[in-house]
């Protein structure tokens, strides 16, 4: 236990390293909905409440006995807390040992817990497994003298990365590496500089950045050690045999698009003793492109690969989401055989891995260019993009991408898509050339405020909601507010796969109840048509990329034709009182209430994706019927519960005028617990169900408000129990009800007692405890024990005088009772729920 003089934190289960606490465990039990999301609640609020705690404690886990998640201090979002698997699937205790045993945990603290800064914001991770596992993987070949080659093919959004960065720092301390050169080979500007931003963060004292070809063969010449940093092209023309030290490790990024052609060449003629480990974020394809990755870097592993996370393997774990794609209309696509001639059926493009490569081939495509380019497509797909936008991605709270065929297309769009949304929606971002057209400089930026879009762009509640662009930000970009893309460029394989990537960052936004289903995209040309063609992978691999919308429409179907007739036989067409007592005592059971719960949220979150859409019709009735139940019983059972946000944007709209109160009590209010409560709830209306549910959730407000009041406390933990009996079937309504209204005429006559004797309420509640107890002398112990309570008011904040307390009041008692078990049974009872008072 813990008290920072204000709050106290009970932690369950604590392990330390000599003394200091470094990793806490959250328990709670199975049968609670949502435990694990509970425990990490309750994470949270160490976090908030006793901050000094995580000054040591690094890791944290939540368990409800069949999970296991864990995350890292400082870093609560939901995105970033993971479940961690064992061999032994579902058994608990095989997952403890594995992630508690000692080299588990110093390796976390050690090694797998990084600081890293985005959008000029510091913030801590911790490796997940398939990171960690790919770090152990790429040292251990690394420093296998007999083999010199590796893959790590971990699908895009996994954290490649930070894998990288730390394989690269493991290697470079290991004794064994003898003082080693690390090449960590990067694709990109943007990734070079956040990956020299990272580096230094981790305190690398030998790290260098060779930003030009010149500097690089200098490093290599002069036989640095250290980690270098570069980027793949500053290798051409390297000389043969420039460092032909074994001790050389090169991890190259991007590995499907870097070691063909020359470059390869080079590189490997230039460093020919070096061990190279490939890292690649897209499925190895079946094109020349595909196999030369396995040929190079697979060669020595006989499944092709070093360590592999895949599309599936990312999805199940949620580090990724699951892609949706839908056709425009037909006379928005392109002209197939356009499309197949001038692009799907070219060789030069099948396996295109770089979409400089890919601009290259469009640039020839002028049929299909001027196509997409017309002036009145260009009107037509922006009135498209901007009607869909305003009524089905805005609804849901996320935001889109709109991918021109080229920077002039990006400026036609921005003009088109500002007559029908307000120009502050939508922002052009593409790279500047000092030879443009006026119509292209119009949207130049200058680095500070192309930096300001993008950090903006990751904000839910900013502007802008749109951006448009061509090739800057279709690669590493990372905003997981993130969710539609209007596609209309042709492109395939990798270039696409990357692009559509972006889109399948998962989101949780606990403030606004929104968690991201999945990623959509929205095709304009027609490549998802021809989906064989434009994704040259397995066919495995392809399905668990990206499914037809159609798909979610027949299971919203399926759903409502086999799920929803059960429910929607429990009430009339239109609700009355007697549909609420229906459905209060159908849905008294915990498990079918949360069966319930469980389809509707899924059908909600159907309902969601598909609207608008005229496919719904057929179901609105009965969708709206089945939204009005679930807040019914929503608002009868939930503990603490604001309805109105329970829906979602686009069935709160649907059924706003639909649902009236039902007779029950609003949470926000309640009924007054007074001497008139009982007369005012036999002549509410309404049947006894929902007067049970009325005043359970009234003694529990009461007792919220007036929490210095320990007699309300006790009464609430009543009214709890009642609660929990009667879900339980133990108690019938009409029993409940009576048990309730006792207590409130009870705590009614205790008030006037309490005046009538002239005692504070700390005094009464003492004196009828020890009456109810046989204590003798009532009257005088109480006002012992009053008096020590007002010399010790720090009782709360102290456990020295916590302790002192409890034995001025124990004596007090022990002075009229022989039985010391009765009194410290006595004792035990009024420190419960003295305890509990101002704090409920």
């Amino acid at each position: 236990a813990f008290h920072n003089g204000r709050y106290g934190t009970r932690e369950d289960v604590v392990f330390l390293i000599n003394g200091i606490p470094v990793l806490v465990i959250e328990c709670k039990n199975a049968s609670k909905d949502e435990a694990i999301a509970l425990g990490v609640d309750q994470i949270r609020r160490y976090h908030r409440e006793t901050p000094e705690l995580f000054v040591s404690q690094q890791v944290f886990t939540a368990t409800d006995a069949i999970g296991f998640s864990y995350g890292t201090s400082w870093n609560t979002v939901r995105r970033n807390i993971f479940n961690w698997k064992d061999t032994e699937l579902g058994k608990l205790e095989a997952k403890v040992r594995s992630f508690c045993a000692i080299a588990q945990v110093l390796a976390f603290l050690k090694d797998y817990i990084v600081f890293a800064e985005k959008d000029e914001e510091l913030n801590k991770y911790i490796l997940r497994q398939h990171q960690t596992g790919a770090v152990e993987a790429t040292v251990g070949r690394a420093l296998d003298p007999g083999r010199r080659r590796g893959l790590v093919w971990h699908t895009q959004g996994s954290g490649k990365t930070f894998t990288m960065i730390k394989a690269a720092e493991k290697l470079f301390r290991a004794p064994e590496a003898d003082k080693p050169t690390v090449l960590l080979m990067i694709d990109r500007n943007e990734l070079e500089d956040q990956m020299l931003k990272n580096l230094a963060a981790l305190g690398m004292g030998n790290l260098e950045h060779a930003s030009s070809i010149v500097r690089l063969n200098q490093l290599l010449r002069d036989d640095y050690r250290g980690i270098i940093v570069t980027m793949v092209h500053k290798f051409r023309d390297m000389p043969a045999d420039l460092n032909t030290r074994t001790n050389i490790y090169v991890l190259i990024d991007e590995a499907h698009r870097t070691t063909g052609g020359d470059l390869g060449n080079f590189l490997m003629a230039g460093l020919p003793n070096a061990t190279y480990i490939g890292f690649t974020g897209t499925p190895v394809d079946r094109t020349v492109y595909g196999k030369g990755t396995f040929r190079t870097f697979g060669c020595e592993d006989d499944r092709g690969y070093l360590h592999k996370y895949s599309i599936s393997d990312s999805i199940e774990d949620g580090t990724t989401l699951p892609l949706y794609y839908q056709l425009a209309p037909n006379e928005l696509l392109v002209p197939h055989e356009t499309l197949d001639k001038e692009f799907l059926s070219l060789a030069e493009a099948e396996g295109v891995a770089d979409i400089e490569e890919l601009n290259k081939i469009l640039e020839r495509a002028v049929t299909l260019k001027n196509f997409l380019k017309g002036a009145q497509r260009i009107q037509q797909v922006a009135q498209f993009v901007a009607s869909h936008y305003r009524e089905t991605v805005e609804p849901l709270g996320y935001k889109a991408f709109l991918v021109g065929v080229d920077r002039e297309a990006c400026a036609m769009y921005k003009h088109a898509l500002d007559q029908f949304l307000p120009p502050d929606y939508s922002e052009v971002v593409y790279t500047d050339n000092n030879n443009d057209s006026a119509l292209l400089k119009e949207f130049h930026l200058e680095s500070k405020r192309e930096r300001q879009i993008r950090k903006s762009f990751g904000k839910l509640d900013q502007q802008p909601k749109i951006l448009i662009v061509t090739e800057k930000l279709l690669t590493g970009f990372d905003a997981p507010v993130l969710y539609a893309m209007y596609l209309d460029k042709p492109m395939r394989d990798h270039t696409l796969l990357q692009a559509i990537a972006r889109v399948n960052r998962p989101y949780e936004n606990e403030a606004q109840e929104m968690v991201k289903p999945h990623g959509f995209v929205l095709d304009f040309v027609g490549i998802f048509d021809k989906l064989s063609k434009a994704l040259a992978f397995d066919s495995d691999e392809v399905n668990a990329i990206v499914k037809d919308l159609k798909l979610l429409k027949e299971l919203f179907k399926s759903r409502m034709k086999q799920s929803a007739p059960a429910y929607l036989a429990l009430i009339e067409q239109n609700f009355n009182d007697k549909d609420v007592e229906t459905l209060i005592e159908h849905f008294r059971d915990a498990d079918r209430r949360k069966v319930f719960f469980k389809e509707f949220k899924e059908l909600e979150m159907l309902y969601e994706i598909i609207s608008p859409d005229a496919f719904l019709r057929p179901f609105i009735d009965s969708y709206t019927s089945l939204a009005a139940m679930y807040h019914v019983v929503r608002k009868a059972f939930a503990k603490t519960v604001y309805v109105d946000r329970e829906f979602q944007r686009k069935t709160g709209s649907l059924i706003q005028e639909q649902v009236g109160t039902y007779g029950l009590a609003d949470p926000s209010g309640r009924i007054r617990i007074d001497e008139d409560t009982i007369e005012l709830i036999k002549s509410t209306r309404g049947g006894e169900g929902t007067k049970v549910i009325n005043l359970i959730r009234s003694i529990q407000k009461t007792a919220e408000e007036e929490s210095e009041d320990p007699f309300l406390i006790a009464m609430a933990e009543r009214a709890l129990a009642v609660q929990q009996s009667f879900e339980e079937r133990q108690t019938s309504t009409s029993e409940a009800l009576a048990t309730l209204l006792e207590a409130v005429e009870a705590n009614e006559l205790r008030k006037k007692e309490q005046a009538a004797k002239g005692f504070d309420g700390l005094t009464y509640f003492v004196y009828r405890t020890l009456l109810d107890k046989g204590v003798g002398n009532a009257e005088s112990v109480s006002g012992r024990i009053k008096a020590a309570f007002v010399d010790l008011p720090n009782w709360k904040k102290s456990e020295a005088t916590l302790r002192e307390l409890r034995q001025k009041v124990t004596f007090a008692i022990a002075a009229e009772l022989d039985d010391l078990q009765q009194v410290a049974d006595v004792v035990e009872e009024l420190f419960s729920l003295l305890d509990k008072a101002g704090r409920i």
